[in-house]
């Protein structure tokens, strides 16, 4: 094992069984992300990047090989082990939001705080905190349905950020904004992995978003085809 990754994982496959249908989704993948590193995962739909972000943020178990955060295997841990860790550590951002819609912005930033029995006045002055973070303090107090998709994205990240955490996952975070709203939303991301030093593992089938991170990892067929640093680097 690499004492330098925070996320490492080795031989690792994925195999969905329906039992009439069987998908090799991810045929030995190794990868060490750096504390601290910004990856992107791209390749074409169906090459296993979500599969592989699901595995290595233990929303999915692996068929074989071995999936390490922070030095500790997550085979290893309970389902309630990993749920705890994930709400203290794990930060996800997704493409289509998860907003609850009768919930204000800074109702659904403090919501997982709250999940995680954080005091309700802290768990409040943390989502606000956040959401002054992602300028939109002014926002606060209007739902999902008053906010553009790039306001709403930036109320995702924000709820992301909340409980501080280590490592951040995106899928496909940008995928249903217009370029120029993706680029504001990379730019954030940038600043913050810059600012805060955490660890972000990005899902993207758009090349421009994908070379905004440190390290691409290209996908095909389950496997990484080829991993480079983006020339502005």
């Amino acid at each position: 094992m690499n004492n330098d990754c925070i996320i490492e994982a080795s031989n690792v496959h994925k195999i969905y069984d329906t039992g009439s249908v069987r998908v090799h989704a991810l045929r030995g993948v190794d990868i060490c992300i750096q504390r601290g590193e910004m990856v992107s995962l791209m390749g074409p739909s169906g090459c296993g990047k979500t599969t592989l972000l699901n595995c290595l943020s233990g929303l999915d178990d692996v068929t074989e090989g071995t999936v390490t955060i922070e030095g500790t295997d997550i085979s290893t841990m309970s389902d309630n082990e990993k749920t705890k860790y994930r709400a203290r550590h794990i930060g996800f951002i997704f493409q289509f939001y998860n907003l609850l819609p009768v919930l204000t912005a800074v109702e659904n930033v403090e919501m997982p705080l709250l999940l995680s029995n954080v005091a309700p006045s802290e768990a409040r002055n943390r989502a606000m905190e956040m959401l002054e973070l992602v300028e939109l303090a002014d926002w606060a107090h209007h739902t999902p349905a008053e906010l553009s998709g790039g306001q709403r994205q930036r109320v995702t990240i924000a709820r992301a950020l909340a409980n501080d955490p280590l490592i951040v996952f995106g899928d496909e975070l940008t995928g249903d904004l217009d370029r120029e709203t993706s680029m504001q939303v990379m730019a954030l991301i940038e600043r913050l992995n810059e600012e805060n030093e955490q660890t972000f593992v990005i899902v993207t089938h758009d090349h421009k978003i994908g070379e905004r991170a440190h390290r691409v990892l290209k996908m095909g067929s389950g496997v990484i085809d080829k991993a480079y640093t983006p020339t502005r680097w």
